[in-house]
């Protein structure tokens, strides 16, 4: 039986969701999908899992959900998914670009490749995506673009200089765009995630351990959550709770926002 909840305003939209096989933008992407929303999934993983994915979007919602392998190094792929949600599912209303990599290393180690690659995916990936997809929400007089930022979008930490610069330039992006687009019926917002147990999160771990001289447990309690008041990791249901929201009608009038959902660390 489907969860589609009838009438809602996201009924029939289109919905790109960049780095979402998994995590923050699976859980956003199945969000969209229960409002009835068709969905483009992007991002790596095995096949036979992503097709699990993806037809149980189908199943459960009773939209369309197609999977694009798009390689956020490439800006010609972007494009290509942007076109297959054109051709296959008739358009582009929602943009969330959500992919993202990680390393954390001191900077006077940190390798070359690393950086440009974290540039590259958390960054300038957005750039082409938006680029691609603003004509299309143009013509149409509506659409949402929400990029995924980070924390460490409004603050720093040590080790992750790429990240960091990566997410102040998101946030960069997603006001200058909102600027652009603010009488042609189009919202562009970022939401700014503290620590939300994803395998991003997750897959960083060893790396903090050995560059900080911790274990396991002293990096969760002492590095991650430190940094929260709640002490609690924020819920991939919450953040996207937040992105429907932003999708909304209620929203119409927040664009260019940079909105932390961090159980109060850029409080401090």
């Amino acid at each position: 039986m489907s969860d589609q909840v009838s009438h809602s305003p996201l009924d029939k939209k289109v919905a790109i969701v960049t780095g979402s096989t998994s995590g923050i933008g699976l859980g956003i992407a199945r969000g969209l999908a229960a409002q009835g929303s068709d969905i483009v999934i992007n991002g790596l993983g095995d096949p036979v899992a992503i097709e699990t994915v993806r037809a149980a979007i189908e199943t459960e919602f009773g939209v369309r959900c197609l999977y694009s392998s798009a390689n956020m190094f490439s800006g010609a792929e972007i494009g290509d998914m942007i076109k297959l949600a054109v051709d296959a599912l008739g358009g582009c209303d929602i943009l969330v670009n959500n992919a993202g990599i990680q390393h954390v290393a001191p900077i006077d180690e940190f390798p070359d490749d690393k950086w440009e690659a974290i540039i590259q995916i958390n960054l300038v990936a957005a750039f082409h995506s938006v680029k691609a997809a603003l004509p299309l929400m143009k013509a149409r007089g509506w659409g949402r673009i929400i990029n995924i930022a980070s924390a460490h979008a409004l603050v720093a930490s040590p080790y992750k200089s790429a990240y960091v610069a990566a997410k102040h330039g998101i946030a960069g992006l997603t006001k200058t765009v909102a600027l652009e687009v603010a009488t042609a019926g189009i919202t562009a917002n970022a939401i700014c995630p503290g620590y939300v147990w994803t395998p991003l999160v997750e897959t960083q771990i060893p790396d903090t351990m050995v560059a900080r001289g911790l274990s396991k447990e002293q990096v969760i309690h002492d590095v991650l959550l430190e940094a929260q008041p709640t002490k609690e990791f924020v819920t991939i249901d919450q953040v996207a709770g937040l992105a429907l929201f932003l999708c909304s009608d209620a929203a119409a009038s927040i664009t260019g926002a940079i909105l932390p959902i961090d159980g109060g660390w850029t409080a401090h």
